[in-house]
């Protein structure tokens, strides 16, 4: 099976879409619990509960990477950062049995990507994107390292990197509204 979450509604076939690697592509993931991380962005909710207007691309904000074992490795780089991003987040995951492999090579663990469209055969509601990832967690499917769990050289690398993000954020002003809005200790004005 091939995996893809939206918060979008009655998704029947998915298109190919610009993102990241600047082609057009559906991306898709062999492990159901490796998508929960799509059905909220931190950045585009954080604006909208505080009432930050913008009507641009959302930054995506990707708190994760992979265990040696291929897990996906959720990470919380500031407080309560995953309850804030997922509890009470609603979506769906869209599956289907067969893509046509765009022959891409994502250099991200179970991806998979397609340029044509594809036709979804299950769906999948999940009400809690939080409660999700935390079952997913407690099977042993996900690892979760949580802000005060972070080592001192962790925590020196996640300062450097949230001041060079916020640095370079440029033409993103949600971006910079959310790093500031989440990093006060971090980013003094």
């Amino acid at each position: 099976m091939y995996y893809h979450a939206s918060p979008v509604k009655g998704i029947t076939q998915l298109e190919p879409r610009i993102s990241n690697h600047g082609i057009p592509l559906v991306y898709f993931s062999k492990k159901r619990e490796n998508v929960l991380v799509y059905l909220s962005n931190a950045i585009e909710k954080y604006c909208k509960e505080t009432g930050f207007s913008y009507d641009g691309q959302w930054q995506k904000w990707g708190p994760y990477g992979f265990d040696k074992d291929g897990r996906l490795r959720l990470e919380e780089y500031y407080p309560n950062a995953l309850k804030s991003t997922y509890q009470g987040v609603s979506g769906y995951i869209y599956s289907t049995e067969t893509i046509t492999d765009s022959g891409f090579a994502v250099q991200i663990p179970d991806a998979a990507t397609s340029s044509v469209p594809v036709k979804i055969t299950n769906v999948e509601y999940v009400p809690d994107a939080y409660e999700a990832i935390l079952q997913a967690e407690h099977q042993g499917l996900i690892t979760i390292l949580r802000y005060e769990d972070m080592s001192p050289q962790m925590r020196a690398w996640n300062e450097k990197t949230i001041l060079e993000e916020y640095k370079n954020a440029g033409e993103h002003p949600e971006y910079r509204h959310f790093l500031k809005g989440n990093f006060p200790q971090i980013i003094k004005e």
